[in-house]
């Protein structure tokens, strides 16, 4: 999968700060999985049953940061997870699209998530390039945006 040369589209950013574009299940599969926001075909099983989108969802709000409850258990333990596992800050994230906005954000992710020599997108889980398979090494340490 190549990285759009348009805008990443916002339903792309998943409530708890996850950029869905450069997810693994994103970046792989035949029929790429549209984003949190959006309907279940392609998911993952522990994205189909995501706590955390039910959550929003229950609340009627669209992002976690805008819940009076954030951070909560569950963003915390995500971020705690992706934070070990990944380098991101997924708080952070969600931190730079309150103050900055979201389309700020897309568009910085899209320049450094996409692969320098082909164009693919590189995912945040395994550093890899869609296309061409390159390992991306990262100098970032708990990276956002």
């Amino acid at each position: 999968m190549k990285m759009p040369k348009e805008a990443i589209q916002s339903a792309m950013f998943a409530p708890c700060g996850m950029n869905c574009m450069v997810c693994y299940k994103h970046c792989y599969h035949k029929k790429p999985c549209a984003g949190c926001l959006n309907g279940d075909a392609g998911k993952p099983e522990h994205c189909r049953t995501c706590k955390i989108k039910d959550c929003i969802k229950g609340n009627g709000l669209t992002y976690c940061f805008e819940c009076s409850g954030y951070p909560c258990k569950l963003i915390k333990n995500l971020e705690k997870s992706y934070n070990k596992r990944y380098q991101t800050s997924l708080m952070a994230n969600s931190e730079f699209i309150r103050r900055y906005g979201l389309e700020m954000f897309m568009e910085l992710q899209k320049q450094k998530y996409t692969c320098p020599k082909c164009g693919g997108v590189i995912s945040i889980h395994d550093r890899e390039c869609s296309e061409c398979h390159e390992k991306m090494i990262s100098s970032d340490s708990c990276s956002s945006v």
